[in-house]
């Protein structure tokens, strides 16, 4: 792999002063009214308009230059999540005792705006992996000790140690109760035995929240541990994946490691639910992405058909295009209203079980949306869409690339559509 070129850590981040700064454009496409939700969302309240600027600086500033040249040398610079932290981004929403930033009280809207933000990149395998604590810390600070929480949260959330969770295997992924890994005690040891799969930011990781079987069949014998990388046993492989280039997405082998019993994570048998909690806001925050990348395959076709000339008119100007153009619209404003309004049944309080199958649902509406758009873009702009770097179809040939994985990662469509189905009580 090429070296990827270093981002220099510097405090403060211009990015983390919260300053009024003008939006970037987005292009000639801006002044269409098919996205004119942004200014609604920061308009919530101040702290969200400011969460806004924040990660869209910082998206601005610190991804977009280098994000086709890190997809092409295979990853990032590993000061990346320092400079993330200092930035006022890697650290929002997490507890101010171990380093948290950002809003006081984060609820679902600024979880909205973040990871809508971050994917104006669209570059799901690097956000994957830059904020790999965004699904292997939580089962920390929910199940861990208070010991094992000052031990691990704060180096996690600043950015100077990183974690990756560890869940699928090669024999199933979304079937987590059918989990083969094994987690026997040991006098003051639990040996472990298994392989994880498809593991965001695997390859970097410092740190693996794992998943165990540490009982019976089924979703009452699994446990959680945290195992630290250089445990003698744990070998990790890359993965030679279609897109996420930059994500350093890994295979995990555990080979009779030795994890000291006081780094089992809450009561032995107890890791299901917040494995399936997880899943929840693994599924919201891929939904948003999705939404918004299939917004900027709709922004960059109208850009670019309105420069590129055939048959003595601007393309814009043939109705075939037009239509194109209002049929991708016509699919992102859907997905973004069913988006918004499952965001505001859940910041108002609405039954989790009801919105689980919401959400479930609306992640198959969104990667169904982002596959149409990314399709339908590539045929306005052409073979300009099928270069990878730079150039004015670099985000969607990047999104197409990026199509399965969105539609697989974090519970298939098949397994969401039963998942809705079921909590439907049909």
């Amino acid at each position: 792999l090429k070296q990827p070129t270093s981002v220099a850590v510097a405090r403060p981040h211009p990015c983390a002063l919260f300053a009024p700064r003008a939006m970037p454009s987005g292009g000639a496409a801006r002044d269409a009214w098919f996205w004119d939700w942004d200014e609604d969302l920061a308009r919530v309240s101040e702290s969200h308009a400011e969460l806004q600027r924040t990660v869209r600086c910082f998206v601005e500033e610190e991804l977009l230059p280098h994000v086709a040249e890190w997809e092409e040398a295979g990853g990032f610079p590993r000061e990346l999540h320092e400079r993330a932290y200092a930035a006022g981004v890697y650290g929002i929403g997490w507890p101010r005792e171990f380093g948290g930033t950002g809003p006081a009280e984060m609820d679902m809207w600024h979880k909205f705006i973040m990871n809508d933000e971050l994917h104006r990149a669209c570059a799901g395998g690097l956000n994957a992996s830059l904020f790999t604590h965004a699904i292997s810390l939580p089962p920390i600070l929910a199940l861990g000790t208070e010991q094992q929480k000052a031990k691990y949260a704060g180096d996690i959330i600043r950015g100077r140690k990183t974690c990756s969770l560890a869940i699928t295997e090669p024999s199933g992924g979304s079937d987590v109760a059918g989990m083969e890994t094994v987690a026997v005690r040991d006098g003051g040891a639990y040996v472990l035995d298994g392989v994880k799969t498809f593991i965001s930011g695997g390859m970097n990781a410092d740190y693996f929240t794992v998943g165990a079987r540490t009982g019976g069949k089924g979703l009452s014998g699994i446990s959680l541990f945290m195992v630290h990388r250089d445990f003698p046993g744990v070998a990790t492989s890359r993965l030679n994946t279609q897109g996420w280039l930059c994500s350093t997405t890994t295979t995990v082998a555990f080979n009779g490691v030795r994890v000291p019993a006081e780094n089992l994570l809450g009561p032995e048998n107890a890791g299901f639910l917040p494995i399936m909690l997880n899943f929840n806001s693994e599924r919201f925050g891929m939904a948003v992405g999705a939404c918004r990348m299939a917004r900027c395959c709709l922004e960059d076709a109208i850009s670019y058909a309105r420069v590129r000339r055939t048959f003595g008119r601007p393309l814009i100007g043939h109705q075939v295009i037009r239509h194109k153009v209002a049929e991708m619209a016509r699919h992102v404003l859907a997905t973004h209203g069913m988006l918004t309004s499952i965001t505001r049944a859940i910041a108002g309080g609405a039954d989790l079980g009801r919105t689980g199958g919401q959400l479930a649902l609306a992640k198959v509406q969104a990667t169904r949306t982002l596959e149409f758009c990314a399709r339908e873009a590539s045929q306005v702009l052409g073979g300009k869409a099928y270069l990878r770097g730079g150039g004015p179809g670099a985000r969607i040939e990047r999104c197409y690339r990026e199509v399965r994985v969105f539609a697989i990662g974090g519970g298939s469509e098949e397994i969401m559509l039963e998942l809705a189905t079921r909590q439907a009580k049909l």
